[in-house]
């Protein structure tokens, strides 16, 4: 058995992982990054990166078949066709070129790279089962950042009709019906594009609306989108299990079935600490605990990302990778930050960063700007949503922005920005917006609660 010893080493190359890596790199510590699959983990791979490919691609498809019927723009197109197994050839090759670009850049912070999967034998000491057999590796710190992975229902598990996110962007051909069992983020992201793409989607939601993590102010366009999609949303339901033409389920009315040729579960996602158990750390329920510096409970060893807790969001994890590389350097960084943004790519999207105006409280007030009287909003056809912005009472500090809109998600930043930076109403009333714009809607938020709104 061969042996390794670094001032660093990484478990998980994900998104956390490896920010964390090339940055240890380079501040020239040595570091080893321990992968069991390609580099990304589950964000570039199987999350984020394919399932926005694959919303892009059902996209381009409706507007496509939008064209064919009569529409305001005047435009007359024949019906469109679509080759899913071209589609999704070209969403891996995306994520070949993002999973390639980060083996470069870790190569490049001169990172070293063990392919396999770790498990720990004390807190310095690490077995990794590689296909060339086990390798020792003895670090001086080790950070872990094995992310999570999907909940399995042990009455619907996974395989030719049961689906996983993963296994869903892995379709060649678009299902004729599609069961959506969640009506979370992941779900009706996924459940949307397919919708687009042509199949029949019933969303089964166990819970009394859908996005039940968001206010109802917010969901309620992604609802009436969503209805015009032709999805059907069962809220109050569970599913029981499969049937041999569909999924079996305990609605309001008593039972059902739902015809579906293929079954989405997406009921949420647990974190991995398989391997992990021998250390015996303090955890928060399933997540290991970690302080401000991203130490957990055992000297040396350091954990960032899903496996830390909520929100399980691959930004929150490079955030957490910087700061715990800077503990494994010697140095004093800490978790402080007023906000993370939260992004559900529906149809339309969902921003959320801060605070909501029901965690504000009554020391708080919230403003909106509607995109029905946004002149950019209108120019491209979606009118839905609005931008809304809490603030205190008092002195007009901004703690939280919401909204939801077509192509909202490109404003997420914006929206952090003006909270990190301790932005005011009359800060952003102040800021010249460009004209036209959808982004002048939180300018046009501002002014409303100021009390000299402009356009509404």
């Amino acid at each position: 058995m061969s042996t390794i010893t670094c001032q660093l080493l990484v478990i998980g190359a994900g998104p956390g992982g490896y920010v964390a890596a090339i940055r240890a790199g380079q501040k020239g510590l040595d570091t080893v990054v321990v992968e069991a699959e390609r580099p990304g983990g589950t964000c570039l791979n199987i999350g984020c990166i394919p399932s926005k490919a694959v919303i892009h691609l059902a996209e381009e498809f409706h507007r496509a078949a939008e064209l064919t019927h009569d529409n305001p723009l005047g435009i007359s197109a024949g019906t469109p066709t679509i080759d899913l197994a071209k589609g999704m050839a070209w969403k891996d090759g995306i994520v070949a070129r993002l999973t390639g670009g980060v083996a470069g850049l870790m190569k490049k912070a001169k990172v070293r790279v063990v392919t396999g999967r770790a498990r720990f034998v004390d807190g310095k000491t690490v077995v990794v089962d590689t296909a060339d057999g086990p390798v020792t590796i003895k670090p001086a710190t080790t950070i872990i950042a094995t992310g999570s992975e999907p909940v399995e229902l042990p009455f619907l598990p996974f395989g030719e009709r049961v689906l996983s996110s993963t296994a869903a962007l892995a379709l060649d051909k678009v299902p004729a019906s599609l069961a959506v069992v969640g009506g979370g983020y992941i779900g009706l992201e996924l459940g949307t594009a397919f919708a687009k793409l042509g199949a029949k989607v019933t969303v089964v939601e166990a819970g009394a609306r859908i996005l039940p993590a968001y206010d109802a102010d917010l969901t309620a366009p992604v609802a009436a989108r969503l209805k015009s999609l032709g999805v059907t949303v069962l809220t109050g339901t569970k599913a029981l299990g499969l049937t041999d033409t569909g999924l079996k389920v305990q609605g309001p009315d008593g039972e059902a079935e739902i015809a579906a040729d293929k079954v989405l579960v997406t009921v949420g996602r647990r974190p991995n600490t398989s391997g992990i158990e021998t250390l015996g750390l303090t955890m928060a329920g399933p997540f290991i605990k970690v302080d401000a510096r991203m130490r957990t409970s055992m000297t040396g060893v350091l954990a960032i990302g899903d496996v830390t807790g909520d929100p399980m969001l691959a930004h929150r994890a490079m955030a957490q990778a910087e700061i715990a590389v800077e503990t494994a350097a010697g140095g004093r960084a800490e978790w402080d930050k007023r906000c993370i943004p939260a992004i559900c790519f529906t149809d339309p999207e969902l921003v959320t960063v801060g605070l909501s105006p029901a965690e504000a409280g009554d020391a708080a007030r919230a403003d909106s700007f509607p995109f029905k009287a946004n002149g950019r909003a209108m120019t491209v056809g979606r009118e839905d949503g609005f931008i809304r912005v809490v603030s205190r009472k008092d002195n007009g500090l901004v703690l939280g922005v919401q909204a939801v809109g077509a192509g909202i998600s490109e404003m997420a930043t914006a929206f952090a920005l003006a909270i990190e930076m301790g932005a005011t109403l009359q800060d952003i009333a102040g800021t010249i917006h460009a004209h036209p714009t959808q982004g002048e809607a939180l300018q046009e938020a501002a002014h409303r609660a100021l009390g000299h709104a402009l356009h509404i």
